[in-house]
C-alpha cells in the first residue's frame, strides 16, 4: 500500500456513530481478530490518540496506572490520559502480554505497524458490516462520543491538538445537517 492510497483511505474514514455498530466492532475485534486488536481499539476510542501514539505503548506504560504522560509524536506536546473508564480491561490483558510493547507484532521483536493496524481494523469492520473505517476511526470516533456529550468543541479542539474548532468539527464528521438538527428544537 502506497503513501498516497493509504492517506486517501484515511480522508475517507468516519467516526463510528452509532453504539450499536460501536459494540459490532468491539465484538468483530475480540472474534475474528485478537485481544491484542480489541484493546488497541478500546485505548484509541476511549483516548482519542493517533494510531502512531498507540502503537509506541509498552506494558511499563499502563501498569498498573489509571493515568499516563504521552509525548504526542505529531505535535510533540504532553498529553495526559485518564484510563479509569478502561482501567480492568487494560490491566487484564496485561497480563496476558508477554513483551515490552503492549501491541506486539508476531513477527520479531517490535509494536504491530500502522499498516497491520490498519488491516486488523479493516478485517473487523468487514465483519461487523461497517462501512469507513480506518486507524483514524478510532480517534475520530472519541472525538464525535466526546463532543456529542459535552458539546464542548474548545475542550475537544485542545485535547486533539487542533488549530482551529471548525478543523475538529470537520475531522470528527459534524456536519451542517448534524448542527441544524441539534439547533430545530432550540428555544429560549
Amino acid at each position: 500500500m502506497t503513501e498516497e492510497i493509504s492517506s486517501k483511505q484515511e480522508k475517507d474514514v468516519q467516526p463510528i456513530r452509532d453504539k450499536e455498530q460501536l459494540e459490532s466492532m468491539k465484538w468483530a475485534l475480540k472474534r475474528f481478530c485478537s485481544e491484542r486488536d480489541y484493546i488497541m481499539f478500546l485505548i484509541g476510542i476511549n483516548t482519542g490518540l493517533r494510531v502512531g501514539d498507540l502503537l509506541e505503548l509498552k506494558v511499563s506504560d499502563l501498569k498498573r496506572k489509571k493515568r499516563i504522560i504521552v509525548k504526542e509524536g505529531k505535535t510533540k506536546k504532553k498529553r495526559t490520559i485518564q484510563l479509569d473508564n478502561i482501567y480492568n480491561e487494560i490491566q487484564n490483558y496485561v497480563k496476558t502480554v508477554d513483551s515490552e510493547w503492549l501491541f506486539p507484532s508476531r513477527k520479531g521483536h517490535k509494536p504491530i505497524t500502522t499498516t497491520q493496524a490498519y488491516r486488523q481494523l479493516q478485517k473487523a469492520a468487514e465483519m461487523a458490516e461497517i462501512d469507513s473505517v480506518g486507524t483514524h476511526t478510532m480517534r475520530k470516533t472519541f472525538g464525535y462520543w466526546f463532543y456529542k456529550k459535552t458539546k464542548d468543541v474548545a475542550q475537544l479542539q485542545t485535547i486533539l491538538n487542533h488549530s482551529h474548532p471548525e478543523i475538529t468539527l470537520r475531522y470528527i464528521g459534524i456536519t451542517q445537517e448534524e448542527i441544524e438538527d441539534s439547533l430545530s428544537d432550540f428555544v429560549l
